[in-house]
């Protein structure tokens, strides 16, 4: 087999196959692909909502009311509540069960990752890490430089 030459394609099909894994994992979960980035941002306490508004819409790459519709989701679905101590910028939350669901999405990733990583040597795994952080870089310097 010949070594492969670094495009966007082979990015993306990495990125596809990888996405389709874990929404497969989740869809016992009645979970979204933003749902599931919404849930690990929640993870580690309340969070303002511009934050995790702008946190998914710069990730996902989506616009406010799709992320609406994402924060909207967990709220009805149990999983996070509205902290509105603070009417300007209220905090989400995750509840016991939006917990218990996190844990679980946080074990199937671990899973995923085990699976398709666990062997590749770590300084492979570094060189790699390093060129797709610079790649994202400079993509989102390029999306942040051109209208939409």
């Amino acid at each position: 087999m010949s070594t492969p030459t670094l495009t966007g394609q082979v990015i993306g099909q990495a990125h596809y196959a990888t996405r389709a894994l874990l929404e497969r994992a989740v869809a016992p979960l009645g979970l979204t692909f933003g749902q599931v980035l919404a849930l690990n941002v929640l993870a580690d306490g309340a969070v303002e909502r511009t934050r995790i508004a702008h946190r998914i819409t710069s990730t996902l790459k989506i616009d406010k009311s799709a992320m609406h519709e994402v924060i909207a989701g967990l709220l009805d679905a149990g999983l996070a509540r509205l902290d509105e101590s603070d009417a300007e910028d209220p905090r989400v939350r995750l509840t016991d069960t939006g917990h218990a669901t996190q844990r679980r999405v946080s074990a199937a990733v671990a899973d995923i990752t085990a699976r398709l990583y666990g062997d590749i040597p770590a300084d492979e795994a570094s060189t790699v890490a390093r060129v797709l952080t610079l790649v994202t870089q400079r993509a989102n310097a390029d999306l942040a430089a051109t209208p939409a």
